[in-house]
């Protein structure tokens, strides 16, 4: 069954035609990967997906309900949340207060106990500095933090972007890592991201986007073994 269709979507910024007519599904339980290169729109997509940007044309439906242009804050109440490209910690606050933050529009303080709890399993290093100033951590643990702080709205639907952005080639196993295990635990997750074969090799299913326009698609072992995206993308 597809938690998130996206329909003949088109999206503009000013006079430019950024994505051009995606059409996707992310089917429940599973992980899929939007790959391409710098400025293929896969950013623009997932912020049109979350609400931060409106299509001029086309249709998202999420558990079979007409988000488009919905708002932000009430797609996130929905189910589905975003983890930013380049992290967007509330650097002047601790980490436990931007974990806290993460469930804002949650009541049940029962839940959000557990889910913080769960949170600091997945993420050993967050409990361990609950009391710091998110600012002042690295940049891999600010990725943790940001991952933490989207799974305690309990989201149905995570979206990543550029979780491995930056980050040394041991980190970057860690947080695919802990990508599989918030999807064993029952989260959908739409992940973009540049490290195309790390992505490619969790991946169920598995788009490719160039200029805007989808021009590849199957599932995860299919693309790393695809010729056109070794060349284009896997150094090979």
């Amino acid at each position: 069954m597809d938690m998130l269709t996206v329909d003949d979507i088109n999206v503009y910024y000013g006079a430019i035609h950024a994505i051009k007519g995606i059409s996707m599904n992310v089917a429940k339980g599973t992980i899929t990967t939007l790959i391409g290169s710098n400025g293929a729109g896969k950013s623009t997509t997932l912020h049109t997906i979350s609400g931060l940007l409106k299509p001029k044309t086309g249709k998202i439906l999420f558990e079979d309900q007409d988000i488009t242009g919905k708002a932000a804050h009430k797609i996130v109440g929905m189910g589905l949340s975003q983890v930013p490209e380049g992290r967007h910690v509330f650097a002047n606050m601790t980490v436990m207060e931007n974990l806290e933050l993460g469930a804002y529009l949650r009541k049940d303080k029962e839940g959000i106990n557990k889910d913080l709890t769960d949170v600091f399993t997945k993420f050993p290093r967050l409990l361990e500095r609950k009391d710091q100033i998110a600012g002042t951590l690295s940049g891999g643990e600010q990725q943790m933090l940001a991952m933490g702080r989207a799974l305690m709205s309990r989201p149905k639907l995570i979206l990543l972007d550029e979780p491995s952005m930056g980050l040394a080639p041991l980190l970057v196993q860690e947080i695919f890592n802990i990508i599989k295990e918030i999807n064993d635990s029952g989260t959908t997750v739409l992940l973009v991201e540049q490290n195309a074969r790390m992505a490619l090799s969790i991946a169920d299913k598995a788009y490719v986007l160039e200029t805007g326009k989808i021009t590849l698609e199957g599932t995860g072992k299919e693309l790393l073994t695809s010729e056109a995206v070794q060349k284009a993308y896997l150094g090979g």
